[in-house]
Order: C-alpha cells, then sequence, then structure tokens
C-alpha cells in the first residue's frame, strides 16, 4: 500500500520529469494575496504568475501545497470530524502552465498519472467539462477513449473558475472516481449527487479568458494551466479507503491521539480522536509559518482550533494538555517533506502546551455554566445568544465552541442573540473610550480597530506582503483618497512593517497600489491599528485598493543587528558588572545603538573591553536566535530578563541567543541571553557581524549609558579610525605602531617648553633678572604694585612669592594684562597677616576693575576682573587698604 507520502512523491515525481520546477510549497500566510486569511489552493502562491505581473525563471511548476480552511468564507471547522473528508488543514498537489502548455498537454498529464503512474482503472473514471468547451470534451475522447456518457457537461460555475469579479478565468474539468454501486449516489449533476459513489478527485482549469468588469469575456494573451488534486482524497482511494481519516498518516496521528489519551481508537470517542488529529496538523504549520495565538485575525482562529482541540481531549477525560505530546509523531509523519515543520518543533510543542494549559483553567468552569444556563431554558430549546457570548466574553468560548459542544446533544445556539451581545458591547466600548492628549487624540485608531480589527503583523517572517487600504487619515479624520506630494497615514489589514515599540524604532519603506507610491517614513501603532506615515510620492492612493508592502530591507538588516546586539550588550553588562544591571531605556535604530542600565560608577577601560569582546565572541559563536511563546511567568521563571518600561500580556514572546559554558563558548547547550521581546530580530548571531562600543557616559543619576555600533556602521567606525591614525602617523613621519610613543614624546617636550616659557615670562616681569619694581611704603607697610604684560593668571602666585621673598616683609599687588578679563592677586608677608589680609587687598582691587569676590588666604588671594582700563584704580584701592 501506497503511503500518502509516496502518493506525494510519486506526484512530484512525474510532473518533474515532464518539465515542471518542483516549486517548495508557500506559508499558510499568504503574501501576495490580502483577499485570503489562509492559502487555501496551490495556485495562490502563483496568483501574479497567472496575471502577468510577476515572471520567474520557469513556466512549469508542481507543488504539494500546504492549506487551511478554517476562517472567512472558506470555513470547513463545524464539519471537521464529523464527515469523511472535510479538514481544517490539506495537502492540495498541483501543476501549473504560465503561457507555455494547455489543454491538449494538462488532460494527457492527468490521464496518464492516474492510470499509469496511480495505477486506477481507467473504467472507474469519467469526468465533467463547461457545457460549451468542445475542445476539453474531444480531448478526453482522443486521449482517454471516453464515451460520450461518461463526460458529462455542467453548465454552472461549478465547472466554471474566477479569480474574482474581474480578471483570469476559464471552463474546468473534473475528474471523478466511480466506487460502484455498492455505494450510495449519484453522478455529478444529478439530484444525487452529493452521495460517496462518485468522488472527485482532480480538478484541472484552464485558464483561458479575462472577466471584464461589464461581465464580458475576452481570451487571454497567455493561456495557463491551475490544477489541483487534494492529497488526503486521492490517498484515501488509492489506499481502498472511503474516509480520509482511515489514511496511513491521519490513522498514525488518530491512535498517537488515542495512546496519550488511553482510550479506544474506534470507540465512543472516534469523532475526538479525528478532530484532534486534524486540528493537530492545521495548529502545527499554523505555529510554524508563524502565526501565534491571539485574539485578532489569524491567530484568533488559531486559538478556536486549539481549544476546540482541548475541549475534544478533556471529553476523553484528559486531565493534563495532550495537544503539545503529539507533535513528535506529526513531525515523524510530515517532517521530511515540510522542514520548517521539524525546525520549529519546540515552538509548537510550547505553544501548544501554553495554549491548552491557560484553556484547562476556564473549560470546566466555562462548561458548568453552559449546563447551568441549559438547565434554565426548555429541553431542546436554542441557548440563548447573552449566555454564549457571556461563554465567549467571560471564559474565551468561541461561539462554534460552544456550537460545537450543543451539537452533540442535538442543540444550537440562537446566533442572532449572540451578534447582538457583541454589537451591544461594542457600543459600550466605544462610548467608554477616553483620555487626555495623544490618548484622546488616538479615538480615531480605537475606532477603526473597533471597525475592522487590529492589523495583523507579519513582519517577523518577511518584509514584503500584500495588503488591502482599510483607511486613509490625514489631521486626525478620514479621508477618501491621497495625491502626490499629500502627506497622510495609512491602515492596511495586514503588514510587514513594524511599529515603533520597546525601544526598536519604526520601519520605513514603500506601498504601492495600481495608482500610487507612498513612501513611507515611519511606522507607529495605536489601539492595535499599525499607522503607516508617509508621503504620496507617485500618483493616488485610495481606500479600498489592494497594496503592496515592502519595508526598507537594509535598514530592517541594521535595525535587527542593533536590536540582537542589545540582548548580547545586556547579558555581558551583567557578567561584567554583576547581576545588578537593569535595562532601563534603549534604542534600536539603523545607525546605532543605544542602552541605559542601572549602574552608579563609570566603565574602566578595561571593563569596557571585556564587554566588547564578550559580545563580539558570541556574534562569532553565530548560533540561532530562537524565539518561543510564554507566559510571562514561566518566562521569568526561567531566567529571562523583562524589558525597562514595557508591558506584558497573558503571553510573551520569549528571545534567547547564544549557548555557554564555563568559558563562555557554548558546549553544553546553556542558553547565554535570555529576554522577554516583541521585537525582530537576526536568524543567527553571526548576522550581527561586528560590535563596537563607543563610550561610556552618565544618563541619570544611577543610570549609565552605552552606546555602540554593529555591522557596516562597526566597520565604518573601525575604518575611519585607522584613516585617522594613519593621517596622524603621517604627520608624525612614524609608522602607526610609533604613533604612541612619539606623542608621548612630543608632550614630554611640551611640558619642558612650557615650563621654559613660563620661566622667561617670570624674568620679564621681575625685570628681565634685575631688582625689579621698587617698593613703596603706606601707614609703614612696603607695596609692590605692578601691571604685566605677556603672563597669565596663573603665573601670579609664584610671582608674588619671589617678590615677596624679596622685600623681607610687605605686600604685593599683581594685574595681569591678558588681553581679555584681566586677572590679580595679591599676597602678604607672614609677619603681616594679623593685621593685613591679602584677600582684603585682591577684592577691593577686583572691584575696582569691574569685578566681582575673589578669595584666598590670607597671605595668598586672587580674582578677576571685567576691564583692564581700572588697573590704577585697583591699586589706588589696594593702597586705600593698606593706608586704613
Amino acid at each position: 500500500m501506497a503511503s500518502l507520502n509516496d502518493i506525494r512523491s510519486t506526484f512530484l515525481d512525474f510532473f518533474e520529469k515532464n518539465g515542471h520546477r518542483v516549486v517548495d510549497s508557500s506559508p499558510l500566510v499568504p503574501r501576495n494575496d490580502p483577499t485570503l486569511m489562509f492559502t487555501n489552493s496551490g495556485m495562490v502562491q502563483f496568483k501574479n504568475l497567472f496575471t502577468g505581473t510577476e515572471h520567474r525563471d520557469y513556466k512549469r511548476a508542481t507543488t504539494a501545497q500546504k492549506c487551511v480552511r478554517a476562517g472567512g468564507k472558506h470555513n470547513d471547522l463545524d464539519n471537521v470530524g464529523y464527515t469523511a473528508r472535510h479538514h481544517t488543514f490539506f495537502e492540495m498537489l498541483g501543476n501549473f502552465s504560465f503561457g507555455d502548455y494547455f489543454k491538449d498537454q494538462a488532460i494527457p498529464f492527468a490521464w496518464e498519472l492516474l492510470t499509469q503512474g496511480f495505477g486506477l482503472d481507467p473504467k472507474r473514471l469519467l469526468v465533467t467539462v463547461y457545457h460549451t468547451d468542445d475542445e476539453a470534451a474531444t480531448l478526453w475522447k482522443k486521449v482517454a477513449g471516453l464515451p460520450e456518457e461518461r463526460i458529462i457537461r455542467i453548465a454552472t460555475d461549478d465547472n466554471f473558475w474566477r479569480m474574482g469579479p474581474t480578471g483570469p478565468c476559464g471552463p474546468c474539468t473534473e475528474i471523478f472516481y466511480d466506487h460502484g454501486p455498492s455505494v450510495w449516489g449519484g453522478p455529478p449533476g444529478s439530484a444525487d449527487e452529493d452521495g460517496d459513489r462518485f468522488i472527485e478527485i482532480w480538478n484541472n482549469v484552464f485558464m483561458q479568458n479575462e472577466q471584464l468588469a461589464d461581465g464580458s469575456l475576452r481570451k487571454l494573451d497567455m493561456q495557463s494551466i491551475d490544477t489541483g488534486m487534494g492529497l488526503e482524497r486521492i490517498g484515501a482511494l488509492l489506499q481502498g479507503k472511503h474516509d480520509n481519516y482511515d489514511t496511513d498518516l491521519m490513522r498514525s496521528l488518530i491512535e498517537a491521539s488515542a495512546n496519550v489519551t488511553s482510550s479506544d481508537p474506534d470507540g465512543p470517542g472516534k469523532v475526538h480522536h479525528r478532530v484532534i488529529a486534524d486540528h493537530l496538523r492545521s495548529t502545527s504549520f499554523l505555529i510554524a509559518d508563524g502565526v501565534m495565538p491571539s485574539n485578532e485575525g489569524r491567530g484568533y482562529v488559531l486559538r478556536r482550533i486549539l481549544r476546540r482541540a482541548a475541549r475534544h481531549a478533556h471529553m476523553l477525560g484528559a486531565k493534563d494538555p495532550v495537544m503539545h505530546r503529539l507533535v513528535p509523531a506529526l513531525v515523524r509523519q510530515m517532517g521530511a517533506a515540510y522542514p520548517e515543520l521539524t525546525r520549529a518543533q519546540s515552538l509548537i510543542e510550547e505553544t501548544l502546551k501554553l495554549e491548552e494549559t491557560k484553556f484547562g483553567q476556564t473549560l470546566d468552569r466555562g462548561l458548568r455554566l453552559l449546563d447551568d444556563e441549559l438547565a434554565k431554558i426548555p429541553e431542546g430549546a436554542d441557548l440563548p445568544g447573552e449566555a454564549a457570548f457571556k461563554l465567549y466574553d467571560t471564559y474565551g468560548f468561541p461561539l462554534d465552541l460552544t456550537q460545537d459542544a450543543l451539537r452533540e446533544m442535538g442543540r444550537a445556539v440562537d446566533v442572532v442573540g449572540f451578534d447582538a451581545a457583541m454589537t451591544e458591547q461594542k457600543a459600550k466600548a466605544r462610548a467608554s473610550w477616553s483620555g487626555t492628549g495623544e490618548a484622546k487624540d488616538a479615538k480615531i485608531w480605537f475606532e477603526l480597530a473597533e471597525k475592522d480589527g487590529a492589523t495583523e503583523f507579519l513582519g517577523y517572517e518577511t518584509e514584503t506582503a500584500e495588503g488591502v487600504v482599510q483607511a486613509l487619515i490625514r489631521d486626525g479624520a478620514e479621508i477618501g483618497s491621497a495625491q502626490t506630494g499629500e502627506a497622510v497615514q495609512i491602515v492596511v489589514n495586514q503588514t510587514p512593517f513594524y511599529a515603533e515599540s520597546g525601544g526598536q524604532v519604526g520601519d520605513t519603506g514603500w506601498i504601492r497600489t495600481d495608482t500610487g507610491l507612498v513612501e513611507v517614513t515611519d511606522t507607529k501603532k495605536a489601539a492595535g491599528v499599525f499607522i503607516h506615515i508617509g508621503t504620496v510620492c507617485e500618483g493616488a492612493v485610495a481606500k479600498g485598493q489592494p497594496a503592496k508592502l515592502e519595508v526598507s530591507h537594509s535598514r530592517r538588516g541594521a535595525i535587527r543587528a542593533n536590536h540582537s546586539a542589545t540582548h548580547l550588550l545586556h547579558e555581558a553588562l551583567r557578567g561584567a558588572l554583576g547581576t545588578h544591571v537593569a535595562q532601563k531605556g534603549s534604542l534600536n535604530a539603523a545607525d546605532r545603538l543605544r542602552f541605559d542600565f542601572s549602574h552608579n560608577a563609570a566603565l574602566s577601560a578595561v571593563e569596557l573591553a571585556k564587554v566588547e569582546a564578550e559580545v563580539n565572541d558570541y556574534i562569532r559563536q553565530n548560533t540561532p536566535v530562537e524565539t518561543r511563546i510564554m507566559t510571562p511567568d514561566d518566562a521569568r521563571g526561567l531566567g529571562a530578563q523583562a524589558l525597562f518600561g514595557e508591558k506584558y500580556g497573558e503571553e510573551v514572546r520569549v528571545v534567547s541567543m547564544g549557548r555557554q559554558d564555563g568559558s563562555g563558548k557554548g558546549a553544553d547547550g546553556k542558553t547565554y541571553s535570555l529576554e522577554l521581546c516583541g521585537g525582530t530580530h537576526v536568524t543567527r548571531t553571526g548576522d550581527i557581524g561586528a560590535f563596537v562600543l563607543l563610550g561610556d557616559s552618565a544618563s541619570s543619576a544611577g543610570v549609565r549609558r552605552i552606546e555602540a555600533l554593529t555591522g557596516e556602521a562597526a566597520l565604518a567606525h573601525l575604518r575611519a579610525q585607522e584613516a585617522r591614525l594613519a593621517e596622524i602617523a603621517a604627520v608624525l613621519k612614524a609608522s602607526p605602531a610609533e604613533v604612541v610613543e612619539r606623542v608621548k614624546a612630543l608632550f614630554d617636550e611640551r611640558r619642558s617648553l612650557q615650563n621654559e616659557v613660563a620661566s622667561l615670562r617670570r624674568e620679564v616681569a621681575m625685570g628681565g633678572g634685575g631688582a625689579g619694581p621698587e617698593a613703596r611704603e603706606i601707614n609703614g607697610v612696603k607695596l609692590i604694585a605692578q601691571v604685566l604684560k605677556g603672563v597669565s593668571g596663573k603665573d601670579l602666585p609664584a610671582l608674588i612669592d619671589e617678590m615677596k621673598g624679596r622685600i623681607g616683609s610687605g605686600a604685593v599687588l599683581l594685574i595681569a594684562d591678558t588681553g581679555a578679563k584681566p586677572a590679580v592677586a595679591a599676597g602678604v608677608t607672614a609677619d603681616l597677616t594679623g593685621r593685613l589680609s591679602a584677600v582684603a587687598l585682591v577684592k577691593a582691587a577686583a572691584e575696582a576693575m569691574g569685578g566681582k569676590g575673589g578669595g584666598g588666604r590670607p597671605d595668598m588671594a586672587q580674582a578677576g576682573g571685567a576691564d583692564i582700563a581700572g588697573a590704577e584704580a585697583a591699586i589706588k584701592a589696594a593702597e586705600a587698604v593698606i593706608g586704613g
């Protein structure tokens, strides 16, 4: 029996041998179709190739595409587990031609693979064609030899595919397998077509027309092929099963569920096991593709699926979380085909365990509330909408989970009443919104969030995406469009742009629509809404337009490097200075990083060098940077550092990087840095490139600040330093290695010359070595008073000491004419300080020259004047002090 893995490989190998490029499955979050919540078919990633807006280096492709249908208009959630062929997750096998081959090759490819590659009995196969597609009908007769009665013409849209109201479209031909008369049902197009006798296994879309706005069709210049065959469905057929859940892959997951819950896989809990097996696949693949549980958008759909699975596990008697214990079984089955599942295994397990643990704490109370509410109403009556809303609002029970629980009792929910209660709550929330300053101005963002939901952030996984323009804002009000040159704030349903938060600056980049281009200069966030701030630089943009969003890749890369380096820096500082170090603020910009931390003293050169070296050690270690989702308490329990000023919800992203042993080289696998962080980071520490500390300074009392560079900025800084060193060496006529010694020698020479100059100045001031200025006697005290040029204020004390030595007993007053503000100093010999103070002399002199204050000791004092023109008055003022 061929396994599903074998069938997948057979399909891809067949088309590869026939000139097709095997293309990896695209993520479950569509990057090129903002109208879709999840990728739901194989053609999604090729949409732009079909329309001609994108070109690749191949014209034939084949894929095994992972798909989810659990939200929006493609929602199979309610039927999962209860029917044979409904899934939230499935694989779509497909082959595609982009203007290469058409019907005359697509039909033979399908027939050959089904009848020869998979060995299906041709007599069991029949096809449908669009009722006007004579070309396809003729080909089926020619290629497969099908008689007219096994080529069924369908006149409805069941056999005509459209990409949308306008755009590429074309007729389909579907291939069905006949299980025989023992199974009830009729052929397609008959009254009994919903039976299980005739099962569709393959759909070929012939994309040959363009539908115009007026409803008319135009033949496309590039005619293409889009096919799809569900792996689970063809697998069941080839394995002789009538139920997709009986295939080998699904059966292995069901048995794993039965094992962890100690229950019979085919007993009374059969439906529960089927739900768990299906939901294990969808939740695991969504998490692997970057979707995390939340209360908005895709994250909310994921949460609903998880909680639905948790309830079914609970009904099997499981008291503890079980979903995470099933992940290894899933990885064994599908990890080879989808390596992203293996890479994200630990993240998937932790996320499932966290979510199921949280929900398990409220599940019993919620179910008791449901029982209490049911007891209040007549047997068989619908559950009131208000009660269902209370379950949702208080206990986090999605409506479909309540409906699922009631379905097993043969009961339903008053959905109209539920919607009314939801509307009432939103109205109350809107009415109670208030604030001051920016919060008050942000009312419009709250209103947009309430109307359209929070913006879905895709930027952890991609830097390009498509979205729909939900709103254009100018001066706090919505506008319909914006023209070239106009500043505007743009809101889209999903974005790769990171909004300023946690010290990381907002992204810049471009938003392009069919009619215009906006340069985004900043991105901020309010009430869960991402605000793209920019200017229309080409054409015009309008509300409702599809848009392509592209982050400035080089800038984001530099920001990521700086943010990841900040985490390593934080840990290096704790190691060098002590565990008291805690983050007090940060800036992660494109050109630099800044990190504020608690510490009372400046870092020494040795400490700075140690920190810089340690950060670079972990950069060169080049280990993966990993992200996990945990509760804040669990994260802190692991030792994760929280970011200063950051507010945390029920779940946090925990970023870990670096592996350490006793020498910090990572031998034992211990995590080096572990922090709670919602920012974007490098994939591996080596992506940071290099780390250079610029210095340490005081930020505020008890807080130090370090600034640093990474990557190209760090290398540019080092190159500039080398250039300056080379320039200095050239001036000194020395090699770079000799610069330090040469500079030291120059400083020594300068100091010697300064001392020599000072000595000469003093000699000049003293009369060139002669007797110097004469002393005059006032009130029995000898006084030398003189105005000196060519000396500075700092030269005066030495000159005064020398003059005091010459006169033996007396006072000295010297004024330095510096060409700017004059300096004045006074001295009194020790025998006279009892009756005369140098401080009094200098104060009187300084005031006479327009100065104030002055101070010192009784034997030596200094002050400053304002105007040298008052020098003679200053001398007279000093004489007056002596004369009494």
